[in-house]
């Protein structure tokens, strides 16, 4: 075996898994000089391209993806065995990589990454927020969180949080002045905060109860967002109604900052779920998260 090529390999395989020689560098805490050193050792070492690199993109080429095929689950398989034997010794390590939306830091994330920092410092939490389905394994990702209704069929399904309900919000200076809509049908004649569909940049429709019965309701209004924590901002200052997990604005309504709007349509929601791979279930930083996220729902 090439030793070039074992020591480089890591670096390489970022490159990719990400599609991005700055994506990979950020990844490894390394400059994009260095990542690219290493990817032409390796093709030199191979005589071969792995790469096609144009100003905006980075693609694999033939001889990329049929390398990477044999090369990448060998390295997955190395770096297993490598957690699997620390973790003999009560030592859980390695880069955990996270793909979770917004909503969930202040719902459930953030004491979890917590939670794992303090009791397991040779682990490195990595968390991307991310507001896309994006695909986990596709990218390299050990775990992802969204909501029960959004995690594939195949993968396993770990409780977060409690189910919770999506509600619509506003600030009483927003309902002194444009009225507090009495039915649902009453809403479009008020200034509601969109959200932009990150996966296909589509207006998404608000989903409700209306005597008992789901609706789907498209609303209108001045702002649109793709983050719920901004549209949670926007409320407070009065520009519209928002649609948001009411988790997310208890400490508001509480405080009387914000007010419910026709809290009779609020929608059931399943919560917040963990997923992962069945083969990954074994792996010790898996079961690390596993166990942190199983204790804090308890």
């Amino acid at each position: 075996m090439d030793r070039d090529i074992l020591t480089h390999l890591p670096v390489v395989a970022a490159v990719a898994r990400r599609r991005s020689f700055a994506a990979a560098a950020a990844e490894l805490g390394m400059s994009a000089s260095a990542v690219s050193h290493a990817v032409r050792l390796v093709e030199d070492r191979l005589k071969a391209p792995l790469f096609a690199r144009t100003t905006r993109s980075v693609a694999l080429t033939e001889a990329g993806e049929d390398f990477f095929a044999r090369a990448l689950p060998a390295l997955q398989q190395l770096a297993e065995a490598t957690e699997a034997t620390r973790a003999l010794k009560g030592v859980v390590s390695g880069t955990l990589r996270i793909n979770a939306p917004r909503v969930a830091l202040p719902m459930a994330l953030t004491e979890l990454v917590a939670t794992l920092t303090t009791r397991h410092p040779d682990l490195v939490v990595d968390v991307t927020c991310d507001e896309a389905l994006t695909d986990i394994v596709a990218q390299g990702y050990d775990a992802g969180v969204r909501l029960g209704e959004m995690v594939a069929e195949d993968m396993v399904a770990v409780r977060l949080t409690p189910p919770v309900n999506a509600v619509m919000v506003a600030s009483p200076d927003y309902l002194a002045a444009r009225g507090t809509p009495a039915r649902v049908a009453e809403l479009h004649a008020h200034n509601c905060i969109n959200y932009r569909q990150a996966s296909t940049g589509g207006t998404y429709a608000w989903e409700l109860r209306e005597r008992g019965k789901d609706v789907t309701v498209a609303v209108r209004g001045t702002a649109r967002v793709s983050d719920s924590l901004f549209a949670i901002e926007l409320a407070l200052a009065g520009v519209g109604i928002a649609y948001l997990l009411e988790p997310l604005v208890a400490d508001h309504l509480r405080a009387g900052r914000l007010v419910l709007v026709l809290p009779k349509s609020a929608m059931p929601e399943p919560g917040l779920f963990l997923y992962f791979p069945r083969r990954a279930s074994e792996a010790p930083k898996l079961r690390a998260l596993i166990e942190a996220a199983r204790e804090r729902l308890a």
